[in-house]
């Protein structure tokens, strides 16, 4: 680390899970920060998340419509699940592809990761853009519900540019497969 930044480290006194749930664990840290005072921090520790978008050789992609309960909203979204423990991105991908979309594909690019709010969670989401898709049928999980839309490319671009895809990984996901693609 250079010394610039040194200021910056907080060094961890205490931290205490606060809730063990399902899909995250709520940690509240006590930390010290580089002038010796202290802080508290509430943190949401969750194993991460993969996504991909699927875009065919007409460059329609398949993405998915579902209810989103903290917003009370159905959202556009592209197909995305958590990783289990242990699992790596690549696999999560493309579980998620053919559970959500019923697609597997031949060529799978990875955009990296992302982390959407690094102040208080530590799920890093993974992204992913696929081709060469064949359908092999859909497979969702209990308790399930979404609805696969084809939309072109170029379309999801505008709509991303105009507001109406809300979901961060989603219009990471468009605009790096678009530049990717030279749309």
């Amino acid at each position: 680390m250079e010394d610039k930044y040194r200021n910056l480290i907080e060094t961890t006194k205490e931290s205490e899970v606060i809730f063990h749930g399902k899909v995250f664990d709520t940690i509240v840290k006590k930390v010290s920060l580089a002038d010796g005072s202290e802080a508290k921090r509430e943190i949401v520790k969750h194993n991460g998340g993969a996504c991909v978008l699927p875009i065919d050789d007409d460059l329609n992609c398949y993405m998915v419509r579902q209810f989103r309960s903290p917003f009370e909203e159905i959202l556009l979204e592209v197909p995305a699940g958590k990783l289990e423990p242990g699992e790596e991105p690549l696999s999560c991908a493309v579980r998620e592809l053919h559970e959500e979309t019923g697609f597997e594909s031949s060529d799978i690019t990875s955009f990296g990761g992302m982390i959407a709010s690094p102040g208080y969670d530590s799920e890093v989401i993974w992204l992913f853009m696929a081709r060469g898709l064949k359908q092999i049928g859909q497979k969702l999980d209990q308790g399930e519900f979404l609805n696969v839309e084809k939309i072109p490319l170029a379309k999801l671009l505008q709509m991303a540019e105009e507001g109406q895809i809300k979901d961060s990984k989603t219009q990471l996901c468009i605009y790096k497969a678009a530049r990717r693609l030279g749309i």
